[in-house]
């Protein structure tokens, strides 16, 4: 995993400690926090230096916490959800741009620089076997998203085709990282020692392809 990438973990760990000492009005929380929630899942889904799991799994903690947690956590749900399919929408978008350029783009090679020779053929057999069905698994396999987006990007599958199959994947994702946070947070009764243990659990799934490609490489 990236420096910057667990730079900006402790950073919201940093800052859910602080949560704990002196909590703000809930009022405060949810205009702060929900916009922001918001433009930090999109930053994520452009550039690889924001854990988006992570601040999911944090956001759905400090709903449980509210006064209704069961209509924040749908919020964060929704919120988590609709950033992601913005971004993934942006960032296909930037990438199209580049397959059709004779140049290409930085956007498309930044995809190709984060798409290992190995992961991409995997993806592109995959959506020939599935078609877009693997889109849907794409944002739950961990390092899974850029490869099979970029596998769609070199068949040339037409924007309206991703965002249909990417709308199921975004949903998925947004629910199986705020389960994290509920899990986290039902264990521990202090909001920051439950967002220590959802970002311990995000960090440790998104840093298994690493660990097992290093695995693989000394073996």
């Amino acid at each position: 995993m990236s420096g910057a990438r667990w730079a900006s973990a402790q950073w919201v760990l940093d800052a859910a400690q602080v949560v704990d000492v002196k909590v703000p009005p809930e009022a405060t929380q949810q205009a702060v926090g929900y916009p922001m929630l918001f433009a930090l899942v999109v930053l994520g889904a452009l550039v690889p230096v924001v854990p988006t799991g992570a601040l999911v799994s944090t956001a759905a903690v400090v709903a449980l916490h509210q006064s209704i947690p069961a209509l924040s956590l749908l919020v964060v749900f929704l919120v988590a959800a609709a950033a992601a399919f913005v971004g993934d929408l942006a960032l296909y978008w930037l990438g199209v741009r580049g397959v059709r350029s004779e140049h290409g783009s930085k956007w498309l090679d930044a995809l190709r620089k984060r798409a290992p020779d190995q992961r991409l053929e995997q993806a592109q057999r995959k959506l020939e076997e599935h078609r877009s069905k693997v889109l849907t698994l794409s944002r739950l396999v961990p390092a899974g998203r850029i490869p099979v987006m970029l596998a769609c990007l070199l068949a040339k599958m037409p924007i309206g085709r991703f965002a249909r199959g990417d709308v199921p994947a975004c949903l998925a994702w947004a629910a199986a990282y705020q389960l994290i946070g509920i899990l986290g947070g039902t264990l521990f009764s202090r909001p920051w020692e439950g967002v220590a243990a959802a970002i311990a659990v995000t960090l440790l799934i998104s840093g298994v392809p690493s660990l097992w490609r290093r695995v693989r490489g000394t073996a």
